[in-house]
């Protein structure tokens, strides 16, 4: 258990990014993140597992449970408060999330496990845009038939719509959003 007294050295990035190899501490920081009061090993294992097999908390059987009790409680906690992402109280089975939990966090929001290329849609709907519009400025036949504001209009709304989808998408994969966390599987080490 991490010493209450001293801060704990930073991570680097490297580090981090081992930590968060494993989608069962990717789990914890997601179940801390949502709770930041302290919780009872028996809890997160539970809904560690429910999250783990797809299935309702009332759905997880008892070896799926003892499953993940058995890897947090062994493996995965004691790595995590060595770090000092987590305080871990091994007699009392209890966990508390820290300040590096909330930072830590936010490597989960921007490193998912896939990602919608944004970045590269907003550039193409960008060059298609001046394209168009340098077609326009040199009366580009048929492109001219269409009146310039309906064109304005078009690409106005294209824009529109595709941030409107890109806010909605990424506040579904934000981590928190709802009961269950985004897939999250880029590497494993039970």
């Amino acid at each position: 258990m991490t010493d209450g007294h001293t801060e704990p050295q930073p991570l680097s990035k490297g580090e981090i990014f081992d930590l968060l190899r494993n989608q069962r501490r990717r789990y914890v920081v997601q179940y801390l993140k949502q709770d930041e009061r302290p919780v009872e090993l028996g809890d997160l294992a539970q809904q560690v597992a429910a999250w783990e097999y797809e299935t309702t908390l009332e759905g997880v059987t008892p070896e799926q449970r003892k499953r993940v009790y058995t890897t947090l409680q062994q493996t995965h906690l004691p790595k995590m408060d060595e770090a000092g992402i987590l305080t871990f109280d091994s007699d009392r089975g209890l966990i508390q999330s820290t300040d590096r939990t909330r930072d830590i966090s936010i490597y989960l929001e921007i490193v998912p496990g896939y990602e919608f290329a944004w970045r590269e849609l907003y550039l193409s709907l960008g060059a298609i845009s001046c394209a168009l519009v340098a077609a326009l400025w040199v009366g580009v036949y048929p492109l001219t038939t269409v009146p310039a504001l309906a064109w304005t209009a078009l690409i106005a709304a294209t824009f529109t719509l595709t941030a409107a989808a890109h806010i909605y998408y990424e506040r579904n994969m934000r981590l928190g959003h709802g009961d269950q966390p985004p897939e999250l599987s880029y590497g494993t080490d039970d």
